[in-house]
C-alpha cells in the first residue's frame, strides 16, 4: 500500500461516482461545441455546489473579520473559520488544532518554513535536501534560503520510471544535513514516493522534514502522525476548495521554535514600542485578516471528500489512470512519462513530432482540457530531455468516458500532424 494510501478507513458502500459528477457545475458545458472533459485537475479541481454555496453564505449572511469584534456576526464568522481549522486537523490526523495554520496554499507554506527555518537554524555551510521531482515551490524557496545564509541545496536523483532513487538519498546525508523537503506526490510524473520512510530516514539523523502534499491530500488517506513528518503543506484549490487558501502543518514544537514570518495584526500578544509579544500557533503566523471564507469553504471541502470516501476516491482514480494509460499506449509514437509502480492519477505523455503545447490546443478544440509545459517541474523535463509534456490528470468526477475522448482527440492531433 503506498504512503499515499495508508490508513485509509473503509466505507461500508462505494459512492456512484456518476452522480457525484452532478455536483460539480461547471462540467455541464460544451467547449468548441464538444462537452467539457476537464482533465487539468492537477492545477486545480473543480468545486462542488455546496463549496460555492458556502462562499455565498459567508458574504450574503455573517461577513465578518474573524477573532476581533464581539458582534454576532464576528461570533459566526469566528466560529466557522475555526471550525474548518478543526475540520482541517481531523482531516490529516493532526494532534492538537494549533499545528494548522492557514496560509494562501503550498507554495506559502513551504516558503514560510524556508524563511522562519532559515533564519532561526541555518548557517553557512550547512546543507537541504530535495528531490529530483519537485516542483518549483520546493526549489525557489530553499535556493532564497541557502543564498541568504550559506547553506548548500543537495538533490535525490530520480530513476528512468520516475522513483525517488533512496539509496543515493541515504548517501546524502552528512553532520551538516538540517533539513529535508520533498514532494509526496510529484505533479509532474505522479510518482508517489515513499514518504514515511523518507522521514524515517531523517529522523535517523535527527533531521526534520517537509512534505509537499500539493498532490496527495485529494487522492487518499494522509495522516501526519502516521508519516510522522515535521512540516506537511497542501493548497484548498487542488482538493475542490476556493483557491487561494491553503494549509501548513507543523509539528507543535516546530511551530513554538521557528520565529514569525509577518508582522502585523492578529499575530500578537502584546505590543509596544519597545517590545513586542507574539501569540501561541498558528496565530503567529497567520498576520493579518485571513481568507475567511476560502477557510470555510475548504473546510466544506474536505467535508465533501470524507463523505465520498478517500479510498474510494483512490480506488476510481487508481482505474481510470489504468485504464487512460493502456489505451494511450495504443497510439505509436506516445511516451508515457514517468512510469513509476505507485502513481497517482497523473499521465504525462509526449507524442512525436508534435509539441506538447500544440496537442494541448488540438485537445482543447475536441473539448478536452489538459496541461501542456513544464509544470513548474523544470528539472523533471531536464532530467527526460524534453521541453515539455503534456499532462491529463484524474479527479474523482472523471470516467472512462472521459478517457476515451482524450484518447481520441490524440489520435486527432497525430493525424493532423501527419498531413
Amino acid at each position: 500500500m503506498s504512503a499515499v494510501r495508508e490508513k485509509i478507513l473503509e466505507r461500508p458502500e462505494t459512492p456512484d461516482f456518476a452522480c457525484l459528477r452532478a455536483d460539480f457545475p461547471i462540467l455541464n458545458q460544451q467547449v468548441h461545441g464538444k462537452p467539457l472533459v476537464y482533465l487539468d485537475n492537477a492545477a486545480t479541481t473543480q468545486k462542488p455546489a455546496e463549496v460555492i454555496e458556502a462562499e455565498r453564505r459567508y458574504y450574503l449572511e455573517y461577513n465578518s473579520n474573524t477573532h476581533r469584534g464581539v458582534h454576532t456576526l464576528a461570533d459566526r464568522a469566528t466560529e466557522a473559520y475555526e471550525g474548518a481549522r478543526e475540520k482541517v486537523r481531523g482531516f490529516i490526523n493532526a494532534a492538537h488544532i494549533n499545528e494548522i495554520v492557514f496560509v494562501r496554499g503550498t507554495t506559502e507554506a513551504i516558503n514560510l518554513v524556508a524563511h522562519c527555518f532559515g533564519r532561526a537554524f541555518l548557517r553557512e555551510g550547512d546543507e537541504i535536501i530535495v528531490s529530483e521531482m519537485e516542483h518549483h515551490s520546493n526549489i525557489v524557496p530553499w535556493q532564497l534560503a541557502c543564498e541568504q545564509h550559506g547553506a548548500v541545496l543537495k538533490v535525490v536523483p530520480i530513476d528512468d520510471a520516475g522513483e525517488f532513487e533512496f539509496e543515493n538519498y541515504d548517501r546524502l546525508f552528512t553532520p551538516r544535513t538540517r533539513l529535508v523537503a520533498v514532494t509526496h506526490v510529484s505533479n509532474a510524473l505522479g510518482t508517489i514516493t515513499p514518504a514515511r520512510r523518507i522521514v524515517e530516514r531523517a529522523h535517523a539523523a535527527g533531521v526534520p522534514v517537509l512534505l509537499d502534499g500539493a498532490q496527495a491530500v485529494a487522492h487518499g488517506r494522509v495522516d501526519v502522525q502516521y508519516l510522522d513528518c515535521d512540516f506537511y503543506a497542501f493548497s484548498g484549490h487542488k482538493i475542490y476548495a476556493p483557491t487561494g487558501i491553503g494549509v501548513l502543518y507543523g509539528k507543535s514544537e516546530w511551530l513554538e521554535r521557528l520565529p514569525p514570518y509577518q508582522g502585523g495584526g492578529q499575530m500578537i500578544r502584546t505590543v509596544s514600542f519597545e517590545k513586542t509579544e507574539y501569540a501561541p500557533s498558528p496565530q503567529k503566523y497567520e498576520a493579518g485578516t485571513a481568507h475567511i471564507a476560502g477557510a470555510i469553504g475548504l473546510g466544506v471541502a474536505l467535508d465533501y471528500v470524507s463523505r465520498t470516501g478517500l479510498d474510494a476516491i483512490a480506488s476510481h482514480e487508481a482505474g481510470l489512470l489504468d485504464y487512460a494509460t493502456q489505451r494511450a499506449r495504443e497510439i505509436g509514437g506516445l511516451r508515457v512519462i514517468g512510469t513509476a509502480k505507485e502513481k497517482a492519477g497523473i499521465l504525462s505523455f509526449v507524442l512525436d513530432g508534435v509539441h506538447p503545447h500544440d496537442i494541448a490546443t488540438i485537445l482543447d478544440h475536441h473539448g478536452v482540457a489538459v496541461r501542456a509545459g513544464h509544470h513548474c517541474a523544470m528539472p523533471v523535463m531536464q532530467r527526460y530531455e524534453v521541453p515539455a509534456t503534456a499532462r491529463a490528470s484524474f479527479a474523482l468526477y472523471n470516467n472512462r468516458a472521459d478517457a476515451d475522448a482524450l484518447v481520441e482527440a490524440i489520435r486527432a492531433a497525430k493525424e493532423m500532424f501527419k498531413r
